[in-house]
């Protein structure tokens, strides 16, 4: 497939993106599949998830920049864009870059950070300008998207597992990328995380609170812990609209109900009794919460401060509560309590009422159709010579996906010690018990990548916060989604996802 029909597949998974209007806040108006190079304004840009720190903004540029032009003779240029943003993981990228680069003297490797929840914005800019990335750094449910597109270059995604060697990798992973009817290898894995709810074990213990691990213990640690207890709040609940983070606390929720977005038929199931009832718990955990809308910042800021017993985020939070995390404005998090990790408990699982669900996300390298032969020995070096260095840059929040690279990423830092070998043993096998909607194997191409559009979308972030504030019950977001989604799939559907 050659780069301009790829961008115009690309234009395509943007109208799926913009088809769904209507609802209680304002949707941009749809456009038809561009005829002209589009500009970069059909997607509002959003917050970093949650597993992200606030870029820098010399490091997050609203548009990708243009490539540097390719030396002339049989050098090669590699435009590699990494979801990574955070300034000194960006600098390990960069050095690792320039190591790539001595040893290969042909061969021109330009890092650039963007933000993941604006990545159709970023990839539109570029398409326009003829400058799409030969290699992206993105999570699994945007891997759906690219696929749904047809951008990605899954021969070239082969021989890169093949080069590290399939063995290596970790049981499990390399099925998650992996198209069932098809057999095609859609991305490259890299590493990941699981997500948990972390409580203050202290304060429960003390209370007489039930470790939180189901909808009823958090319902009475709601409850014993209420807005205005000790501490201030039970809990910081993600309400944010413009946040990625709000979609992923509430499909852990959703899934330990056994609501799915797709039955077995291929219909879409956002308004079923277990959807509604999953939004119905989910907001109600509102009244043990500091005023909507509440973000990303603000949950892990006031669990460090002392002020909120639980704190659903990933386990990119273990290295902040020794630390302390960045805030919103730039400023570091100052810990109120004395040894954090070590009156910190956490919980990966969730039970409902219908089910037991673990939320995860597996990070992949993803090679994108036209991308240059050195593209694809750039991916190998970031998952073999250069791998310890981008795991150490945030070791808890990045599981290696490589056998070979477990026992050194376990003492590749410090603050592993503050942890037990129970809890680190539970992380490093994350991917075993992880669960997606978007990982559904029985779900196809067009409903994978209609998953990936509702995630990009934030149509459940934004009900979410309606719903907390007032504007709508449950059963009105619910029927809203479903209405959201069935338009997300009939675009997918007749784009011949």
């Amino acid at each position: 497939m050659h780069r301009w029909f790829a961008g115009a597949m690309l234009g395509a998974l943007l109208l799926i993106l913009t088809a769904c209007g209507g609802g209680s806040t304002p949707e941009p108006t749809p456009v038809p599949p561009p005829t002209t190079a589009p500009t970069a304004t059909l997607l509002p840009v959003v917050e970093p998830t949650a597993t992200e720190a606030p870029p820098a903004p010399t490091e997050a540029p609203t548009v990708a920049p243009a490539a540097q032009p390719a030396p002339a003779g049989d050098a090669a240029v590699v435009n590699f864009w990494t979801s990574d943003n955070e300034p000194k993981r960006v600098a390990v990228y960069r050095s690792l870059a320039n190591r790539y680069m001595a040893d290969h003297p042909g061969v021109t490797v330009n890092v650039i950070p963007y933000v993941e929840s604006t990545t159709l914005q970023q990839l539109e800019a570029a398409q326009a300008a003829g400058e799409l990335p030969d290699l992206i750094r993105v999570g699994i449910e945007w891997v759906a998207a690219l696929d749904g597109a047809g951008l990605l270059n899954t021969d070239a995604a082969r021989a890169v597992v093949q080069s590290v060697g399939e063995s290596d990798f970790r049981e499990g992973v390399l099925a998650m990328v992996t198209d069932a009817a098809s057999g095609d290898l859609l991305a490259v894995p890299y590493d990941g995380w699981i997500q948990a709810l972390w409580y203050r074990r202290d304060r429960f213990e003390q209370l007489g609170l039930k470790t939180p691990i189901s909808w009823a213990d958090l319902n009475q640690a709601c409850d014993t812990i209420e807005a205005g207890g000790d501490p201030a709040f039970a809990m910081v609940l993600p309400t944010a609209g413009n946040q990625n983070y709000v979609h992923q606390v509430f499909e852990q929720v959703a899934m330990s109900n056994n609501a799915w977005p797709f039955d077995a038929a291929g219909n879409v199931t956002m308004n079923t009794p277990e959807m509604v009832e999953a939004l119905r718990f989910y907001a109600g955990l509102q009244r043990c919460s500091p005023d909507a809308p509440q973000d990303l910042y603000g949950a892990r800021e006031r669990y460090e401060r002392d002020e909120s017993a639980m704190l659903f985020y990933s386990t990119y939070i273990m290295d902040d509560l020794i630390d302390g995390s960045d805030s919103a404005d730039g400023t570091k998090i100052e810990i109120a309590v004395e040894n954090l990790p070590g009156k910190t408990g956490f919980t990966s699982s969730l039970a409902g009422p219908n089910g037991v669900a673990s939320y995860g996300q597996l990070v992949t390298l993803a090679l994108l159709d036209g991308a240059s032969l050195a593209a694809q020995d750039v991916a190998r070096f970031f998952l073999q010579e250069g791998y310890l260095d981008i795991l150490a840059t945030a070791p808890l929040g990045k599981v290696p996906v490589l056998e070979s690279a477990l026992e050194p990423w376990a003492t590749s830092s410090p603050v592993f010690e503050a942890y037990s070998p129970a809890t680190l043993g539970h992380i490093a096998n994350g991917y075993a018990t992880m669960k997606r909607w978007v990982l559904r194997p029985e779900y196809d191409r067009a409903q994978k990548a209609t998953i990936g559009a509702i995630e990009a979308r934030l149509i459940i972030p934004a009900a979410i916060e309606q719903i907390v504030l007032g504007n709508l019950t449950p059963e009105a977001a619910a029927q809203q989604l479903q209405a959201q989604a069935e338009e997300l799939y009939r675009v997918r559907k007749e784009s011949g996802g």
